[in-house]
């Protein structure tokens, strides 16, 4: 029968219809769903009511078995053993998507990442679903994680239909990067040249093919070409909580309807199909503030006198204020590579996630320990035996302070500054243009060089390549990440590039973007040190990106997001697109989102890789959790052999 009620159940037994289809579905991430079960017993199909059942195993509880939600959800790591992992299982369970590729609709089934169907059991599964759609629809079987994707792959083709994930993904017409609604002026460049020969206000929406890493404050983003959510500009979207999407043929759009230079109300919903761009009146409150104005970022009291320059490994978390948050991190990250028993690397796990009732079994499953064993003992022995931390040493504010107090044309260009900000005055570009050329030539008192080079001495003799990074107290804040707008160097050699990237990175903290991003975000220039980080440059195979969530459904606690690329530079700078997969830190196994620009998948060996970091960046969550949710994402910056991981950064991921 027709679905005819929104309340009903599904719809069992029937051929589903695209009317039938379009009142059942769910939607996500630009998709429209149904969720599916067939019954082998009965021979019976059903496609579920996203809006009444979020579970395919509520539904059959509820609807086939006769067990309540409650006693379900009771024994639910017994009853998901038997519809996953059974060989003889009763229940096959699935997601049927709708995509639009090109003039052209299509289906792809997938069963849950979980799963461990045999080849066998696709084959039927695939054919029982097909028998029950629209023979005019090509249905596509899309494999869940890696492991169904090298089973299918024995499977002829024209016997087994396939799609692969990262192959929807590079065609879909629509990813929300980041939920939410703005009122705004659109403004639609299609060069960078045009870009760059306009000024934005807050209230603008921008629309460029990839929108570049420098922008201003905003009121929100659209890329009309595909992106990665994990790119400086995107993670500065999700902090600064505004709308941020792909949509493909974003310029048609615009043209069609002649929206460049209008006023809009532009939304991204995750079960969207597409942006949303309303034409609106100017709003009469225009000239006013926007109110996140108001909402004032406090720093904590840095400590910016007589501070030493120390190894890396000396300092810990609560040190930001003397050395800044990059530093502190890395620092407590030895502090994990050098702790027997670091108790809060579990925290996520002791906390249960519904369905999931208890996660520690699967902690010992990823481990691959049995669930009686130390997983405090494992989870550290996981990371001892992998991960790395570049060694390094961290120069204080204090350093940078002396510097700057030693030079009168400086301070005076700084009061200067100072002066045009609490005037908002015109010239605050040309006046920190100034200001960081000078900063760069003014030559490095003695002693300060002397310090300098007796620390690399003493904790990095021997390093013949050297990476220099940003650690301010003005980064990686709740509101305020900074992603990008501090300088880093790389492939630093010698002790006079050594000085100069060094002054390089004390010039970046006036640059006229992080001047006027922090002047929005309330913190006063006054309040601002900038700390410099020196490391040793590992040699490594690929590098890139891991955020411990997905950054395209936040409700997935199970999945993180990774990036991938031969230079880890190209990932967080948006230059080329890198590879992109999520891997579940509960049952485990990945997936591949995007291949990017990579003209292959990674090797086996990189996957497994892949998989221990995904591992790791959930046990360094719960270590740097500030509260005992252990719910708070991580931002890490990585480099791996197929051995080793070494960690070069990590800072809180807003969202």
């Amino acid at each position: 029968m027709p679905v005819q009620e929104a309340d009903v159940a599904g719809l069992v037994g029937e051929q589903l219809t695209l009317s039938a289809f379009n009142q059942l579905s769910g939607s996500l991430g630009g998709y429209s769903f149904v969720k599916v079960v067939v019954d082998r017993q009965t021979k019976t199909i059903h496609f579920l009511n996203n809006a009444r059942y979020a579970f395919h195993a509520y539904y059959i509880g509820v609807e086939i078995l006769g067990v309540s939600q409650e006693d379900m959800q009771a024994r639910i790591d017994e009853y998901n053993q038997g519809f996953y992992h059974d060989p003889d299982r009763r229940f096959f369970l699935g997601i049927l998507s709708m995509h639009i590729r090109g003039e052209k609709r299509i289906f792809s089934l997938e069963t849950v990442e979980v799963d461990t169907m045999s080849v066998e059991m696709i084959r039927f599964f695939h054919g029982f679903v097909r028998d029950h759609l629209d023979p005019a629809l090509p249905l596509l079987f899309k494999p869940a994680n890696h492991l169904q994707e090298q089973a299918v792959a024995a499977i002829p083709a024209d016997e087994l239909p396939r799609i692969l994930a990262h192959e929807l993904f590079s065609s879909a017409q629509f990813v929300a990067l980041n939920p939410g609604k703005a009122r705004g002026r659109l403004r639609a460049f299609r060069t960078e040249d045009e870009y760059r020969k306009n000024t934005l206000e807050w209230y603008d929406i921008v629309v460029m093919h990839r929108v570049p890493d420098d922008i201003p404050r905003l009121a929100g983003i659209i890329n009309a070409e595909h992106t990665t959510p994990l790119s400086h500009t995107n993670v500065l979207a999700t902090g600064w909580s505004i709308p941020n999407a792909i949509q493909i043929g974003a310029f048609d759009l615009i043209d069609r309807e002649n929206l460049d230079g209008q006023w809009v109300e532009y939304e991204v919903s995750a079960a969207g199909a597409n942006v949303g761009l309303r034409l609106i009146d100017e709003p009469e409150d225009i000239g006013k503030r926007p109110a996140w104005y108001a909402q004032r970022i406090s720093l904590e009291e840095p400590e910016a006198y007589d501070v030493p320059i120390v190894n890396l490994a000396q300092i810990r978390y609560n040190d930001s204020h003397r050395y800044g948050t990059k530093a502190a991190n890395l620092g407590e990250l030895h502090h994990v590579l050098a702790t027997e028993t670091p108790r809060r690397l579990l925290g996520f796990f002791q906390v249960p996630r519904p369905p999931r009732d208890n996660l520690m079994p699967y902690l010992a499953k990823l481990l691959d320990v049995p669930e009686h064993a130390d997983l405090v003992a494992a989870a550290q022995q996981l990371i001892a035996k992998r991960v790395r931390v570049p060694r390094g040493i961290a120069l204080p504010f204090s350093l940078q302070q002396r510097f700057l107090e030693g030079s009168p044309k400086i301070q005076q260009q700084i009061g200067k500054l100072k002066m045009a900000l609490e005037l908002n005055a015109k010239e605050i570009e040309p006046l920190c243009v100034e200001l960081q050329r000078m900063i760069r030539q003014t030559r490095v008192p003695d002693r300060i060089l002397s310090e300098l080079d007796t620390a690399l001495i003493s904790h990095l003799a021997g390093v013949r390549n050297f990476v220099v990074r940003s650690s301010s107290n003005a980064e990686d804040l709740a509101g305020f990440s900074a992603a990008g707008i501090y300088e880093s160097y790389n492939h630093v050699s010698t002790a006079e590039k050594i000085v100069q990237s060094v002054k390089e990175v004390w010039a970046s903290l006036v640059s006229a973007r992080s001047v006027r991003l922090r002047q929005q975000a309330g913190i006063s220039l006054d309040d601002c040190f900038m700390g410099v980080v020196i490391q040793e440059q590992v040699e490594a195979d690929f590098g890139g990106v891991l955020v411990t969530t997905n950054p395209m459904n936040r409700n997935d606690f199970r999945n993180v997001y990774v990036n991938v690329s031969p230079k880890v530079t190209d990932v967080v700078d948006g230059s080329k697109l890198p590879m992109q997969f999520l891997y579940s830190t509960v049952e485990g196994g990945g997936r591949t989102v995007s291949l990017g620009d990579a003209k292959e998948d990674l090797s086996e060996a990189g996957h497994a890789q892949l998989q221990r970091l995904a591992i790791v960046g959930r046990l360094l969550q719960s270590h740097f959790s500030p509260d005992y949710t252990f719910d708070s994402p991580v931002d890490i910056e990585w480099l791996a052999t197929d051995e080793i991981l070494y960690v070069l950064q990590l800072r809180p991921y807003s969202i």
